[in-house]
């Protein structure tokens, strides 16, 4: 089914008693709803912009009560009837049972109801404004189920500047998502939104299969050394069935050396730490390490670091922005880097702005800087013709 529907003035979304097998979120324009009782023709209104279409049905399945009609050049979105049955299987089971009740004492009003009285309307409109929210959030989900299926997800790589060796020697794969009526959608607003439904996984697959491009292209170009690339993963993608196997058999078909992909994941209260050690051992087995990611903030548990088989931690972006401005914020960033060491990690420090943060993290014994003195996410094509590490190198070297 696709994703967006367009019609013109006049055109049939459904006709009534066609099958439920989906609902519409109206885009653009307007539909009216119109059902035949009789002989009768009845209207039950017109919905515009932002207004739901047979979301009714698409629970039940029940046919089609009305035809929906383009009252003029109207665009529409498809909410997919397993795309939201996720979400409410996934909620609160108080909620899914009130959600069956009023379901089925809706439709038990409706077939009571005399035959020469005008059936209720099955989409109206409401201002309310966390209604109003929720009909956002479910366009906004469709929107990106339609991104993946487009290609409209952009890639970009942030580079990481070796200390000792003096040069880029890596990169963080950034998803960045942009709609041309808001323009540029924070990441942590739609990987959220990604999280809570299983289009997480699909996410990570787009992010992957671009990364490796990148690598493969890279090496295609006579690269030598290959830089690493990372790519974030959530728990949820990091326990999914299959995932690590799926992850290695791609780094295996691209023939790319071992560390070229790398892989960062951030400890949450989300870790299921029993499989996700066996994800990591599987992968570094097959070559393909891991980063602790945000290391510092958050959940940071300490008596579940020594299960996590990392090679990187990265510590935090507000460490290194507020490491000179107490003896105390010194301190911690000290003791983090000594930690990571004594357990046999590299660091990665996030946040690196100036050539004197730079400068006391060499002292410190940091193997890797990241941050705007480096360089600011760049897209595929000025990795691949070397311009995003020549720009980091000369700003690091100042």
């Amino acid at each position: 089914m696709a994703i967006r529907r367009e019609l013109f003035a006049g055109e049939v979304l459904y006709r009534q008693g066609e099958p439920s097998d989906c609902a519409w979120l109206v885009e653009r324009g307007t539909i009216e709803l119109v059902s035949v009782q009789g002989r009768r023709e009845i209207s039950h209104g017109v919905l515009g912009q932002g207004e739901l279409i047979g979301e009714l049905g698409m629970l039940d399945g029940a046919p089609r009560s009305a035809t929906a009609i383009a009252r003029g050049d109207t665009v529409l979105l498809a909410i997919e009837h397993d795309q939201f049955l996720e979400r409410l299987e996934s909620g609160d089971p108080i909620v899914r049972t009130l959600v069956d009740s009023l379901l089925q004492r809706t439709r038990s009003i409706i077939a009571s109801l005399p035959a020469d009285v005008a059936l209720p309307a099955e989409d109206v409109s409401c201002d309310d404004p966390v209604e109003r929210s929720g009909i956002e959030k479910i366009r906004m989900e469709t929107q990106l189920r339609e991104a993946l299926d487009t290609g409209a997800l952009e890639v970009r790589y942030q580079p990481l500047y070796d200390i000792p060796a003096g040069r880029v020697s890596s990169y963080e794969a950034l998803v960045r998502w942009e709609l041309p009526e808001r323009g540029a959608v924070s990441p942590g607003e739609f990987i959220k939104l990604a999280e809570e439904t299983s289009l997480i996984v699909p996410v990570g697959e787009y992010v992957l299969d671009r990364v490796i491009a990148v690598l493969v292209g890279l090496r295609d170009a006579g690269v030598e050394p290959l830089p690493s690339i990372a790519v974030n993963l959530s728990a949820r993608q990091l326990v999914e069935p299959g995932m690590a196997r799926q992850i290695v058999a791609r780094v295996q078909r691209a023939q790319l050396p071992k560390g070229a992909l790398k892989l960062e994941v951030t400890e949450s209260r989300m870790l299921d730490y029993g499989p996700v050690h066996a994800v990591m051992q599987h992968c570094r087995e097959n070559g393909i390490p891991f980063a602790l990611d945000d290391f510092g903030t958050g959940y940071s548990n300490l008596t579940h670091l020594y299960k996590l088989d990392f090679e990187f931690i990265k510590v935090d972006q507000a460490f290194a922005r507020h490491m000179f401005e107490t003896p105390r914020a010194m301190a911690l960033v000290e003791s983090i880097v000594a930690m990571a060491h004594a357990l046999g990690a590299q660091v990665i420090t996030e946040g690196v702005e100036t050539l004197e943060q730079l400068q006391r993290l060499r002292e410190m014994g940091v193997r890797y800087a990241q941050g705007y003195l480096v360089g600011q996410a760049q897209p595929a094509e000025k990795v691949l013709s070397g311009e995003a590490a020549r720009v980091g190198e000369a700003a690091a070297r100042g």
